[in-house]
């Protein structure tokens, strides 16, 4: 897997939005359903920040990191 996901706003947006979400899938005023489907997609976007690869950049053919971040 090659990185796609730079270290800048789209990794610290990620992150953010990712912590954000599991908030609200956690202690949200959602039905157990919702907080669930919250959770997980939580969950993703914070794998996505920490392993810096994103399937759906990956399908279309965007990157955000820089050449030297990707080694």
């Amino acid at each position: 897997m090659k990185c796609n996901v730079g270290t800048g706003i789209d990794r610290i947006g990620r992150t953010v939005i990712g912590i954000a979400l599991l908030d609200l899938g956690l202690v949200g005023p959602l039905g157990m359903t919702g907080r669930i489907v919250i959770t997980v997609i939580a969950v993703v976007v914070l794998a996505t920040a920490i392993v810096r690869f994103c399937p759906g950049y990956a399908i279309f053919g965007i990157s955000t990191c820089k050449d030297e971040e990707k080694k």
